[in-house]
């Protein structure tokens, strides 16, 4: 199945997409994009070229697991784009994903503007490669 991960965000939202395997989650873009209703609109045709099936959008809870304002947005970011592609939209834990993306640009020596190009796209290919491990564990994956 073709899943399609974002990792939304109110400037910027990466985009990150496995193939049909789910072997392989790799970033896709960044929508600069600060008008919730646009990047919605942006992230549903992405969704539409890339033939994605199943979209996962990071759920950013809190440390402690509560549900803040930032869980609820991306509630909302996540029921709207299900409308507007007709796919299956599932959240996604996504705590520490952008910390964990700023390490992975660490080791590769990744700074300034360019860093900030790429660290929403890196975030949404962690969570996409955390669902798909999911997936394999859980018995969901099939061929």
């Amino acid at each position: 199945m073709i899943i399609m991960s974002v990792d939304f965000g109110d400037s910027r939202t990466g985009i990150a997409v496995c193939g049909e395997s789910e072997m392989l989650a790799s970033p896709v873009c960044v929508i600069n994009e600060k008008d919730m209703q646009k990047c919605i609109e942006k992230t549903a045709e992405i969704a539409k070229e890339q033939h994605a099936q199943q979209i996962v959008v990071g759920y950013p809870k809190n440390m402690n697991g509560t549900v803040g304002e930032r869980a609820e947005k991306c509630q909302l970011f996540a029921d709207e784009v299900a409308k507007l592609t007709g796919c299956t939209v599932k959240l996604w834990d996504e705590r520490c994903t952008t910390v964990m993306a700023h390490n992975y640009l660490n080791v590769t020596n990744t700074r300034g503007k360019k860093r900030k190009a790429v660290v929403d796209a890196v975030a949404a290919v962690i969570i996409l490669e955390s669902y798909l491990e999911y997936r394999k564990n859980s018995g969901e994956f099939t061929l």
